[in-house]
């Protein structure tokens, strides 16, 4: 799952702006307690990544996050003491000793699930939506070695996942046992090693290792710009509405409680509203 740039709003935007909505919903992510704000908030990264083009990447990550939500809510469920509303008692275990599985602690689990389902979407539209290329430019005033660095590295990425494709291609056609996947692995990254070597070799010929930094590249912000940054800030203003309003509480321990009022309905329905509020801005897409 690699960046590919995609008739879409969010990828029209500059990187600054793609990096700040991203995070946005990441820290609303991390900020919800309550259990409707964090589906919300899952609901939003899911829609935008449809609005984005990238949603089959999205749901096939969350397809692949669903047994991590699993294991957190158990391992939750085993470890954690609190709660009073026992639904399973497993007796003395090795290790865990005394173990009273409570509906407290397996709700609380599953929300910790979601929340890391919810980051690792907000990761994936990253990585799909925002150009890479751009994200180190914007460090390269900072740093233009470690921005020239990173991107060779980035670069290389892409060629280990080809080269250890056709080398699997490759011995496919061969008789005998396929090869293990630790020799497909040795072999790609030998190949990317030396190719990384003659990069740098061509890149010290043409002077990079001693090039000054380069001089600011100003551009005017466009309506993607401008709208996604406003997204962003209306999101963290959304999120910690939500986390202050004692309308929006949620409490795990020792019993659960969920308010599920109008208010807390009513931000619900503002996260992802706001989230996808600059996907409507169509204009001045183009791939």
């Amino acid at each position: 799952m690699m960046y590919r740039r995609r008739a879409s709003p969010l990828h029209a935007a500059r990187a600054a702006a793609g990096c700040a909505w991203c995070l946005a919903l990441a820290i609303a992510a991390l900020m919800a307690s309550n259990p409707i704000l964090l589906g919300a908030v899952t609901v939003a990264v899911l829609a935008a990544g449809a609005l984005a083009g990238v949603g089959r990447q999205l749901g096939r990550a969350a397809l692949w996050g669903v047994p991590v939500a699993l294991a957190i809510m158990l391992v939750n469920a085993l470890v954690t003491r609190d709660g009073l509303t026992v639904i399973l008692r497993l007796g003395d275990l090795p290790i865990l000793g005394q173990t009273d599985v409570t509906l407290e602690a397996t709700v609380y689990g599953a929300m910790l699930g979601l929340r890391a389902v919810a980051l690792i979407l907000c990761g994936l539209l990253y990585a799909l939506a925002v150009d890479p290329d751009e994200v180190l430019r914007l460090f390269r005033r900072v740093s233009f070695r470690s921005a020239l660095t990173a991107a060779v590295a980035t670069r290389m990425v892409p060629v280990l996942i080809r080269d250890g494709r056709r080398l699997a291609d490759a011995q496919r056609c061969r008789p005998g046992p396929p090869p293990s996947r630790l020799a497909l692995m040795r072999a790609a990254c030998t190949g990317v090693r030396d190719r990384a070597l003659d990069v740098a070799a061509a890149l010290e010929v043409r002077g990079y290792g001693s090039a000054r930094r380069p001089p600011a590249h100003r551009r005017a912000y466009s309506r993607h710009d401008v709208a996604f940054l406003a997204s962003a800030v209306a999101i963290v203003a959304v999120s910690v509405t939500a986390r202050l309003d004692p309308a929006a509480a949620f409490a795990a321990y020792p019993e659960l409680h969920l308010a599920a009022g109008a208010q807390a309905l009513l931000l619900a329905a503002a996260l992802p509203a706001v989230a996808l509020l600059p996907f409507a801005a169509r204009r001045g897409v183009s791939r």
